[in-house]
């Protein structure tokens, strides 16, 4: 993701063991169906792909990932979408719309659509980010997509508020790069008390060739 400090921990992320860990991957790069095949073989069993981007276009690339992660045998595959907040971005719903969108018209299957909360491009009114959130919150219910949050303390203090816990009910994908597949160090906010994914690792160089990818957990 943007707008991040990354850390390289591969080396605690080969340590990670394969027969206690569920362990996925995200990233923008194109993976082949081929690709996708030989991450799951190394151990990788799921993938999120980006659909929604910041300048509010549609990532293409993340949609064929998406489809090939299906292909290429897969056990869960989800969206997400990194909202735009230009002048010339559409509202929140229209932007889960829009998303949601291109991947049915793409035959996309997926199972969730997580809506990235972080520092990039929000405006500094607390209230009005709530609302944001809230509202895609609202559409993706509306369409009967499954909604989920990625976020960590940081981020969500300050765009949100630290304490507010407005979407606490809905699946938290934590982000901090500590290189422990576990949520062992995770302080709870935003209502949390516990992350349903853990991001652990940033733009480390992934398994089969795969370019830079950020490593995940969920347990």
């Amino acid at each position: 993701f943007q707008a991040m400090n990354r850390i390289a921990v591969l080396f605690l992320a080969l340590g990670v063991s394969l027969s206690t860990a569920n362990l996925g991957i995200d990233t923008i790069a194109a993976i082949s169906s081929s690709g996708f095949s030989c991450l799951k073989s190394n151990g990788y069993h799921f993938y999120i792909g980006r659909v929604g981007q910041s300048n509010g276009g549609i990532d293409k690339t993340g949609i064929q990932n998406i489809k090939n992660a299906w292909a290429g045998g897969m056990t869960n595959v989800d969206a997400y979408l990194f909202p735009c907040h230009s002048s010339t971005c559409k509202s929140a719903k229209a932007q889960v719309q829009d998303t949601v969108n291109a991947l049915k018209n793409a035959g996309a299957k997926f199972g969730m659509l997580w809506l990235d909360i972080e520092i990039y491009n929000w405006g500094t009114n607390q209230n009005t980010n709530r609302q944001f959130v809230l509202d895609m919150v609202s559409e993706c219910n509306a369409l009967g997509v499954k909604p989920g949050i990625y976020s960590n303390n940081n981020n969500w203090q300050s765009i949100v508020g630290i304490d507010w816990n407005g979407v606490s009910k809905y699946p938290l994908w934590w982000a901090n790069y500590n290189g422990q597949a576990n949520f062992n160090n995770f302080k709870p906010f935003g209502g949390w008390s516990t992350p349903a994914i853990h991001q652990y690792s940033g733009d480390v160089k992934g398994a089969c060739s795969v370019g830079n990818v950020d490593l995940n957990w969920d347990p």
